[in-house]
């Protein structure tokens, strides 16, 4: 299987062949044609699979499909959840590099550092969003974003944010999402806590 073989727009084929990818690996070639159909995942994948191609490539492209004739602000679309700073700042470098052909705007939020950029970058308006869990909801909190607009939610390395304590916040950015949206779930290990989790995020997926 190639890359040509996946549905993908012509903006994207050209980003993903910029990277010197050819054949999507097996994660890749399993969800992307799901995620396109607008299908909930639940996706079992080690780091270094090509994971965060995986859920990237599909939700720029229905985003792009979405929002290209909406010449106004961007209105946040997706909001993509990771447990650390180094891993939202990889995901956001990768969206980069794959949108690079489109419309889409992105950015990526995270503690540890002043939040004065980051709030610039979300006055402007994106359509996805990175974050660290709480980062995002202290800015919630502030007021600087809202959910409500978000159609599609992904949580990436799960088993990750239990271990790291992260359960309570996801539960609150939970109620705050819409209840009719795409979502996404992908961790490296599935114990029971995580099963159960999947189950209060996601609706009859595909795994």
């Amino acid at each position: 299987m190639t890359f040509n073989e996946l549905s993908l727009i012509q903006p994207i084929l050209k980003a993903v062949a910029d990277r010197g990818y050819t054949e999507p690996t097996p994660i890749q070639g399993k969800t992307i044609p799901l995620i396109l159909k607008r299908k909930d995942v639940l996706g079992v994948a080690q780091t270094g699979t090509g994971k965060t191609a995986a859920f990237a490539i599909p939700t720029i492209q229905l985003i792009h499909q979405i929002e290209k004739k909406n010449p106004g602000k961007p209105i946040l679309r997706s909001l993509i959840v990771t447990p650390t700073r180094e891993l939202a700042i990889q995901i956001d470098e990768n969206i980069k590099a794959y949108s690079k052909y489109t419309n889409v705007k992105h950015a990526v939020i995270f503690g540890g550092v002043k939040q004065h950029r980051q709030v610039e970058a979300l006055r402007h308006g994106v359509h996805i969003l990175v974050a660290t869990p709480g980062r995002l909801l202290d800015l919630i909190d502030q007021g600087y974003i809202s959910l409500k607009t978000v159609k599609m939610f992904i949580l990436d390395e799960a088993d990750r944010m239990l271990d790291m304590g992260f359960i309570n916040d996801i539960k609150k950015l939970l109620k705050l999402l819409p209840a009719q949206r795409q979502s996404l779930f992908f961790s490296a290990t599935m114990p029971d806590n995580i099963v159960q989790l999947s189950r209060k995020i996601l609706k009859d997926p595909i795994k």
